[in-house]
């Protein structure tokens, strides 16, 4: 039986969420065994911690650990890396050198944002973790090494695959067994649990009381989407903790420290049921939810203006009593403010002004034209579910300066999703 509140504790991993308890117990079983482990999520969502975990739970514990990070290898030296290289292999080169993999032989090598690895360097790892072989770089002896390999990448290994970028065979040899590790705004309560554990953090570094919130704070907190997770959440504590004089912090000072283009709104798009409906393979509804919940919204605005001429009419009566179908709902309809799936087309109650509650309109030939006009407009206008998609998408690429990952995040879809739709519009970047 697995204990995931001890190893959570033991390696300092914060929180209670169901998804990060999964990830959490996926890894120490896996750890035991050599396969190939493949760990997505969020850049700062803490995958080298899970990469750790896998190491320290293995038979190769007291082994070399090696952590890397392709994105930050030169691009020309990536492969002398992780490979090595003989005297003169390249100008420069005055001694053999050691790569990572020969290095960590019997041990565990964690390839962080495996996705940047050139093509050339693709096709050695593949040779490695199918037969365990390697050639340095100026030389042509094969050499053998026993290493544990722990793949990690924030951006969708798959696309790249259908881009060409990444190979298929790689892609299909690394993950034996994905990990995936939730962004903090899917782990609920962990964020406020987190909060607490860093502001005890800088409390006692900087010699000075801890921060705590307010109950209107620790809503802003959960609802606030942290693109850069656990690193972006330690360092607004921390920023707080020097600047802030007051411990007690308010929603309203809390505010002032999100950055402004982060900041949505929980009703900017259209609640689903269940947190299930947020992964990747729903997220291309959301659009889809609130151009809808838009048109429904529209209609029952054009029919609560037909109410109200009807009712200013004299044969209006008649006409409500043979259509009372199609004008009931809207005489029995209560007015409130939630934001659930139950009731997702309500409208905010209309202030009258004292008028009363159907206030009478005169009615002439030109009131009610120009009415119908207005309805053929309107009608013309949210005809096209196509259009309005496509106009969203348009309006969120220029509000984020064309880039694709703050406008995928800015529309709640992936970039996968995102992707597509570009391509279905042929939208030019």
């Amino acid at each position: 039986m697995i204990d995931v509140q001890n190893i959570k504790q033991r390696f300092g991993i914060i929180g209670n969420s169901p998804a990060l308890n999964y990830a959490v117990q996926v890894a120490a079983q896996v750890a035991p065994t050599d396969m190939t482990v493949l760990i997505t999520g969020e850049s700062g969502s803490g995958k080298e911690s899970f990469s750790k975990i896998i190491h320290q739970l293995s038979n190769r514990k007291h082994q070399t650990f090696i952590a890397i990070n392709c994105g930050a290898l030169p691009s020309g030296t990536i492969y002398s890396e992780l490979f090595g290289h003989e005297k003169g292999a390249f100008t420069g080169s005055t001694d053999a050198r050691k790569g990572y993999f020969e290095t960590a032989d019997g041990g565990t090598v964690f390839l962080d944002e495996i996705g940047e690895l050139p093509p050339e360097a693709q096709s050695m790892l593949l040779r490695v973790l199918e037969y365990g072989e390697f050639i340095r770089m100026g030389s042509s002896k094969v050499q053998k090494t026993n290493v544990r390999v722990v793949a990690a990448t924030h951006v969708d290994l798959w696309r790249a695959v259908e881009g060409g970028k990444f190979r298929k065979d790689l892609y299909f040899r690394l993950s034996n067994v994905p990990i995936y590790i939730p962004p903090l705004h899917e782990r609920g309560a962990d964020v406020e649990l987190l909060f607490r554990k860093f502001a005890t953090d800088h409390a006692e570094k900087y010699r000075m009381k801890p921060l705590n919130l307010d109950d209107r704070a620790k809503q802003v907190l959960q609802q606030f989407r942290f693109h850069g997770n656990i690193r972006q959440l330690k360092n607004l504590v921390e920023q707080m903790s020097i600047l802030e004089m007051e411990r007690t912090i308010s929603a309203d000072t809390l505010i002032k420290y999100l950055p402004q283009d982060q900041q949505r709104s929980a009703s900017s798009l259209p609640a689903l049921i269940g947190g299930e409906y947020a992964k990747d393979n729903f997220s291309e509804r959301d659009l889809l939810y609130k151009i809808m919940f838009d048109l429904k919204r529209d209609v029952t605005e054009l029919k609560k203006l037909v109410l109200t001429l009807l009712q200013g009419e004299t044969s209006g009566n008649a006409i409500l009593q043979q259509n009372k179908h199609l004008f009931q709902e809207e005489e029995l309809r209560t007015y409130d403010n939630t934001n659930t799936v139950a009731t997702p087309f309500l409208l905010p109650p209309t202030k009258n002004n004292g008028v009363g509650e159907n206030p009478v309109l005169q009615i002439t030939p030109t009131t009610v034209e120009s009415a119908v006009q207005d309805i053929i407009h309107e009608e013309e206008d949210n005809f096209s579910l196509e259009r309005q998609e496509k106009e969203m998408i348009v309006k969120a690429l220029k509000k984020n300066g064309n880039k694709r990952k703050n406008t995928a995040d800015d529309l709640g879809i992936s970039e996968r999703t995102l992707y597509r739709k570009l391509k279905q519009y042929g939208i030019e970047e």
